[in-house]
């Protein structure tokens, strides 16, 4: 019914930059947050940021000041820029959105595919 489909992951430097970025579509009425997570190798999945409907922010710790999420509305996207990655950025990286359905009641819980992310020199 919905599908996230992110995009931008990649191979970068240490203290590069990179976009990814979230496309959400199927029978959306409306979303609500919208967020990334992301998934080291042999660690549990972490909540990385989230944008919420009305514009508010909240980031992980690791990343505050580095990273920045934000939401075009009208095209259903939300981008995560990354800046001064760290080796221990590196993950799989996913989107999630929670999204209420055309024509049903209540808020559904999608994920994207995922993005591999990896900082190495």
């Amino acid at each position: 019914q919905v599908q996230l489909v992110e995009s931008g992951g990649g191979l970068v430097q240490p203290g590069g930059s990179l976009r990814l970025s979230c496309a959400a579509s199927g029978r959306i009425f409306s979303i609500n947050a919208m967020n990334w997570y992301r998934q080291a190798p042999g660690q549990q999945r972490e909540l990385v940021a989230t944008a919420a409907t009305g514009g508010r922010t909240n980031y992980a710790d690791s990343v505050k000041g580095r990273f920045t999420i934000s939401r075009d509305n009208a095209k259903n996207t939300v981008y995560l820029q990354m800046n001064v990655l760290k080796p221990e950025d590196t993950a799989v990286y996913y989107c999630n959105a929670l999204v209420e359905l055309d024509g049903r009641p209540g808020f559904y819980d999608y994920w994207g595919q995922g993005t591999q992310v990896t900082v190495s020199s």
